[in-house]
């Protein structure tokens, strides 16, 4: 019977240490020839949060690795270099991110959205945008928000 082990690590920094050393070890697997093939797959994503869902199979010690993508969260400030969004969103915006940098947000995060359009995505990335106080456009990510259910950026979907 295969374990499953799913954990959030850094991209391309994945270290033996906690979480991952700890439950690979009872395992019986290579940790370190695990964490280099965790890092190798997650590498695109240094600097952010990526969760990696591990299958090991406990009798061959054979094991498969598939990576998710960062939280929309990591996506949108990694576009915009921050570290962290604002402490006050509803006052204080600490970035913009731009109509196609929330495009492309959303055609990332594609997969693993409730929405099933560029449309929807579009919306959910900018929602993301208001509790991390950071504007669309140069505009309050609310008002966006409302131009798009008015039928604006149409151009886009």
């Amino acid at each position: 019977m295969p374990e499953k082990l799913e954990v959030l690590v850094d991209g391309g920094k994945a270290t033996p240490g906690p979480p991952l050393g700890p439950a690979l070890g009872p395992l019986g697997v290579n940790v370190i020839q695990v964490v280099s093939a965790i890092n190798e797959k997650t590498k695109a994503f240094i600097g952010m949060k990526v969760p990696v869902t591990l299958t090991v199979d406990s009798k061959t010690k054979a094991f498969d690795i598939k990576v998710g993508t960062p939280p929309t969260t990591a996506l949108i400030l990694k576009e915009i270099g921050l570290e962290k969004g604002s402490g006050k969103p509803n006052s204080d915006f600490v970035g913009n991110l731009t109509v196609q940098q929330a495009t492309r947000i959303g055609e990332m995060k594609k997969d693993s959205m409730l929405a099933k359009d560029k449309r929807g995505r579009f919306r959910e990335v900018v929602g993301t945008c208001v509790s991390m106080g950071v504007t669309v456009d140069g505009k309050d990510p609310r008002k966006v928000i409302a131009e798009i259910d008015e039928g604006g950026y149409q151009g886009l979907f």
